[in-house]
């Protein structure tokens, strides 16, 4: 843990922490109280060996009483993330001439997966400099040149509008995905779509239900028998997936159903006993999280493996009591068919250097995704 006494104001002051652990649960908790993502998510991402993340944990006191916190992490950040399609390519030609310039060192305040936040006791300019303040001194400790703040709703825009004025720009990012479920069985879902997705989800249905006899499991925790199965399918999945960010260890599925037994859900799809998919979800109350998957690539166009998942889970999150169903990021056109609501999320990003910061503006503003991708201008605004 390091201290750091604000030089303008004695009355606060920022501790700086590299593991969850040295923060009691109870006191990190308060800060995102009804927040899946919590101590335990926390500690599970520290135990987890990820070789592409170095994580820290900010808490400011105002008198010795704390009034902010925020979790952030360091990495090696792709800038062209959202990109795709022939500028993707340019990119990663840049990237093995000049790896640095694409893909500079980075201290991001957020999470690698999900939405940003920062806890407050009562929202305050000093609550977000005192946080901007502990993110600059673990910038300038580990020599990162760029900062971002990843994937904030719009909700913090009044928050995070000062640092505006330390030179961050800030642009639209990846969107996220969530589902009202207000019907009470799959019938009544299929009637909220249009009629074309209706019509196709049936027509691909009935194809697939004719023809294999899918079963599925759901448990708590993976044995040593079926981890690297699964582990196996999630590898697929980010290998092909273009815009993949976080690359999980397998030791994170250990990690997050020890630390969150009762949250973590991990739904198992076999045919004539194989494992063909699977689901790593959260579940709290009445929210559930389809955090990640995986698919048998051979399979999965014969056999329509992302919509017979969508299908058996949403069906047990109606059996459930599930008001919301949240499936993340990625994966645009098929969730906006499937009747998604697309949640906007924002990045501030700015480079330590003041110069390269006025040169970098212009190139960041083309990194937005609806330059890449005609969905992103579906999302409404109001969001």
């Amino acid at each position: 843990m390091n201290e750091h006494k604000t030089p303008f104001d004695s009355r606060f002051r920022i501790k700086i922490f590299k593991r969850i652990e040295e923060i009691l649960p109870s006191q990190w908790d308060t800060f995102f109280p009804n927040i899946l993502e919590d101590h335990s998510f926390f500690k599970a991402l520290d135990e987890s060996c990820f070789d592409q993340f170095s994580f820290y944990y900010i808490l400011v006191y105002k008198n010795d009483a704390p009034i902010a916190a925020a979790s952030c992490f360091i990495m090696d950040f792709p800038l062209d993330i959202s990109v795709t399609g022939p500028f993707k390519t340019m990119t990663n030609g840049i990237k093995k001439l000049m790896p640095g310039l694409i893909n500079p060192k980075v201290v991001v305040c957020g999470l690698p997966m999900g939405a940003g936040r920062i806890g407050v006791i009562s929202p305050s300019y000093e609550a977000i400099e005192k946080i901007n303040e502990g993110i600059e001194v673990i910038a300038k400790e580990n020599r990162a040149s760029l900062i971002f703040y990843k994937d904030f709703s719009a909700s913090y825009e009044e928050f995070l509008k000062p640092i505006l004025k330390e030179g961050y720009t800030r642009i639209e990012s990846l969107p996220n995905t969530e589902m009202e479920i207000n019907f009470n069985n799959f019938d009544e879902y299929l009637k909220t779509l249009s009629p074309s997705s209706r019509e196709g989800l049936k027509r691909n249905f009935k194809k697939v239900d004719n023809k294999v006899k899918f079963s599925l499991e759901m448990v708590n925790a993976l044995d040593e028998t079926i981890l690297p199965q699964v582990y196996g399918l999630y590898l697929q999945t980010f290998d092909n997936h273009e815009l993949g960010f976080e690359k999980l260890p397998m030791e994170f599925f250990r990690k997050i159903a020890q630390n969150m037994p009762n949250e973590t859900k991990f739904f198992l799809w076999r045919v004539d006993g194989k494992l063909v998919t699977f689901a790593l979800c959260l579940v709290r109350g009445d929210y559930f999280i389809d955090y990640y998957l995986g698919f048998d690539y051979s399979l999965n166009n014969q056999y329509y493996l992302y919509f017979i998942r969508f299908r058996d889970l949403l069906k047990w999150c109606v059996e459930h009591g599930i008001q919301r169903y949240e499936m993340g990021q990625t994966s645009y056109e098929a969730k906006r068919r499937l009747g998604f609501k697309f949640i906007r999320y924002f990045v501030y990003i700015k480079h330590r250097n003041k110069v390269l910061n006025f040169i970098l503006k212009p190139f960041i503003q083309l990194m937005k995704p609806e330059n890449f991708d005609p969905v992103f201008k579906l999302i409404d605004k109001n969001n």
